[in-house]
């Protein structure tokens, strides 16, 4: 609104009417433009919203949508969104609890909940888009009806070729009970005339929808007919029809006929479509009587009068109940001026309206709900905040309203507010200093003075009652060694208007905290600094954090050169306790290769280890074996193992005697928990035989004459796992052109996979890479086999060592 002041009479003249007439004449007019504004910008955003919630497209378009119906029927936007709102957004029902004996719920203040095809104003489950294009099509051709018979004609129409409709009658309720057809379309003149008026009989189907005030649907022909007065000469002419009573006020005194000549029921659909329709005709039906009483009834102008006078939005409501008590809606008995409807009527102008005709979007809400909870007797419904968008001066806004509702006698009082907007700037400017650890402050300096947040003196550990420091005693709060940046900063700023970002430290009883200030200057027209604004940051959990970090990397670095040196000593020790024949190796009359291959690991070094040697009775000693863990530990173990072994066998020891003797060795040892695997093989060189056992490790694999097999395991667990172990021995004849494999788990296991199909997919390679080695005689061809047969069975990045001893008999000379 804008106003001027009235120009000044001369002195000792009268003021000049004229100039003040215009004056009012201007304020006025700005009134009724904001008035028409604010009431546009309602019922736009409601029909916006309805169009949203219905095709789920996004606002933008929901409003060039609107715009281009209204352009396409030549009505205006705020037509078009009413008529959008009527067709789209039907209210629903209040609630009801419990069930009576006929049948009919209760009220108790929740939503309805009524058997299929029994409520009045039940809203359907679901809205199909093409039932929504009827409804949509129907609403536009509404605006330019002006009269029942009109509508009759517009509803068949429409409603025909979708619920296969021939004639739409409606009827209204007489003074005397009976009926009187005010409108029709399908029905010829003959007819017409003679069920113009019906009497107030029983058997009467329309009669009886309006007293139920539910829909009824006659679908079997032969039935009404014994049940119902049907209308029609001869009523043959329509097999099945529907009454469905229309709302159009508190109680329902028009019933909407819907006559189709095939005989059948309403399908889910069709019943939805015209229970909607009724609805959408409501509306319309109260606009074509002119004699409506505006005034509320029951309330005195008195009261209306007080209502004028009272600021803010407020209405009187009466609640209109249906035949089984429920609260069907309620009638505006009165308004204050600041109360305004979708369609920007306000004060006196909603008197006797109904709340579902001025606000429909309350139906189905919270705060109906709240209606019927505060009429109840219950306490006053105060609701939580809500938010309602809304345009103004054609800026999209989204306000914040709270309503409140208490019951007066009878009616209810509901006012509703609008939150200021400058009190919501300050509370989220409050919640950004609080979730951000920071406050703003200012300095004047012209005036000297300076206001600071309170979370500025929090952060600061300043007494507030002392009030805040001058810019340029700021750096007299920091730490002795940063105060000398900081007052450099503050120089630069006022002497030049450079903006500072400087961190600092200050002591507080909780020990130092780590801040971060941030300012800039705002200079007159000549340049000169007059004003800075800045603001004051907490980084102390953040520096805190980032020291914690680099404490951590020093740590890992620290980890990761020990281990680095363990890896690298490991190695070494490895290396030198376990050395690697560069070529395949004779003993006792059989060529023997080694394979070893470390894991991929920058860290770990694994105990998996090997012997094959020559006794002195010319019999050749293999062994292999598999310290469980990774490191020196485990390399310390298997040297202790290796040569242990060796020596145990060489002086004579049997094979499970050896094993018995290691295990307790294990058991004994510095690391009570260590666990290894083995394989101790002897081959007698003079009866071409092998005898072999083994401590919980894989069998050997033997290949004879292009077949592959795995030598049956005798018992033996692993080493370190009992004190009182049973080993046993077993004993396979050599043949020229064998090949006995002997290896250690990482050749077969991947991870996520089972163990046989690693030892299948190990003997089907070795047939296939095994060509070479087959030829082999006493000179040392096929050297390469074993490097394709590592090849095959390796890919990837291997977790494990492996391990490999490849022997093989020689082909007797031809």
């Amino acid at each position: 609104m804008t106003s001027e002041p009235a120009p000044q009479a001369e002195s000792g003249t009268v003021p000049d009417l004229a100039a003040l007439a215009k004056v009012v004449a201007r304020q006025r007019a700005e009134m009724d433009r904001l008035r028409e504004q604010a009431a546009t910008s309602a019922v736009l955003e409601r029909a916006k919203g309805a169009l949203m919630a219905m095709t789920g497209c996004s606002p933008d378009t929901a409003h060039d949508e609107l715009v281009e119906r209204a352009r396409t029927g030549h009505r205006t936007l705020v037509e078009e969104c009413w008529l959008t709102l009527g067709a789209l957004m039907p209210p629903q029902a209040p609630a009801l609890d419990a069930t009576d004996s006929t049948g009919v719920a209760a009220v108790t203040g929740s939503a309805p909940v009524r058997p299929e095809g029994t409520a009045l104003w039940e809203a359907p489950a679901t809205e199909p888009d093409d039932r929504s294009e009827v409804l949509a099509r129907l609403g536009k051709a509404l605006v330019h009806i002006d009269s029942p018979l009109e509508l009759a004609e517009s509803l068949l129409a429409h409603l025909g070729p979708d619920v296969g409709a021939d004639a739409v009658v409606l009827y209204a309720l007489r003074p005397d009970g009976g009926l009187e057809l005010v409108g029709h379309a399908g029905l010829d003149e003959t007819s017409a005339g003679q069920w113009r008026h019906v009497p107030p009989l029983s058997g009467v189907a329309a009669l009886d929808a309006l007293r139920a005030r539910e829909p009824r649907w006659l679908e079997d022909f032969a039935t009404d007919r014994d049940r119902y007065l049907l209308i029609g000469d001869p009523p043959e002419r329509w097999l099945s029809r529907a009454w469905l009573p229309v709302p159009t006020g508190g109680t329902a005194d028009v019933v909407l006929g819907v006559l189709r000549r095939p005989a059948g029921p309403f399908t889910a659909r069709d019943r939805e479509l015209l229970r909607a329709a009724a609805r959408l005709c409501a509306g319309r039906l109260r606009a074509f009587d002119q004699a409506q009483e505006r005034t509320a009834e029951g309330v005195s102008d008195t009261v209306q009068t007080v209502f004028d006078a009272l600021p803010g939005a407020a209405v009187l409501l009466t609640p209109l109940r249906g035949t089984a008590g429920e609260v069907e809606d309620y009638r505006i008995d009165a308004a204050t001026p600041q109360a305004v409807d979708v369609l920007g009527r306000t004060g006196r102008e909603l008197l006797g309206l109904r709340i579902l005709e001025c606000y429909p979007s309350v139906a189905g809400e919270p705060l109906w709900q709240g209606y019927l909870t505060a009429l109840g007797g219950h306490e006053p419904y105060q609701s939580e905040p809500f938010v309602y968008h809304e345009v103004v001066d054609g800026v999209r806004e989204t306000a914040t309203y709270s309503v409140h509702a208490t019951r007066l006698g009878d009616a209810l009082l509901v006012s509703w507010v609008r939150h200021d907007p400058t009190t919501r700037q300050e509370q989220r400017l409050a919640d950004v200093q609080r979730l951000g650890n920071l406050g703003w402050a200012s300095w004047n300096l012209a005036t000297r003075e300076a206001t600071w947040s309170p979370q500025v003196y929090a952060l600061l550990g300043r007494d507030p009652a002392r009030g805040p420091v001058r810019l340029r005693q700021l750096p007299d709060l920091a730490l002795p060694e940063d105060a000398p940046a900081l007052s450099h900063a503050v120089t630069e700023l006022v002497r030049a208007g450079e903006p500072f970002d400087v961190p600092f430290r200050i002591r507080s009883a909780s020990g130092t905290r780590h801040l971060r200030a941030v300012a800039e200057a705002v200079a007159d027209p000549d340049g000169t600094p007059v004003e800075v604004h800045g603001f004051v940051q907490d980084l102390t959990a953040q520096r805190n954090a980032e020291l914690a970090l680099v404490e951590s990397e020093r740590a890992v670095l620290l980890q990761r050169g020990i281990l680095q040196a363990e890896r690298a000593l490991a190695t070494r020790l490895q290396h030198a306790l376990l050395p690697l024949p560069k070529a395949p190796v004779r003993l006792a009359g059989l060529r023997v290769e080694v394979a070893y291959l470390p894991a991929r690991s920058e860290i770990h070094v694994g105990g998996d280890w090997f012997s094959a040697i020559e006794l002195p009775d010319a019999d050749a000693l293999f062994v292999i074996g598999d310290v469980a863990g990774h490191g020196i530990d485990a390399v310390a173990t298997m040297a202790q193992l290796r040569f242990t072994a060796k020596g145990m066998v060489s002086t004579g020891s049997s094979l499970t005697g050896a094993l018995a003797r290691l295990n307790t060795l294990l058991l004994h040892s510095r690391d009570s928990n260590t666990t290894a695997t083995m394989v101790l093989a002897r081959y007698a060189r003079q009866d071409h035989r092998l005898k072999w056992a083994q401590a919980g490790h894989l069998p050997p694999l033997l290949v004879r004459r292009g077949e592959a097999r795995y030598l049956d395991r005798p018992d033996g667990i692993l080493l370190g796992a009992s004190t009182s172990p049973e080993f046993e021995s077993a004993e396979c004849p050599l043949e020229p052109g064998d090949r006995l494999l002997l290896f250690t788990d990482g050749l077969v296991e991947r991870p996520g996979e089972h163990l046989d199909t690693g030892l299948d997919r190990l003997a089907e390679a070795v047939l296939t890479h095994d060509s070479t080695g087959a030829r082999a005689t006493d000179d040392d061809k096929g050297t390469d086999s074993l490097d394709a047969l590592l090849t095959a069975m390796l890919e990837g990045e291997r977790r494990d060592d492996v391990c490999v001893l490849d022997i093989r008999v020689p082909r007797a000379k031809t």
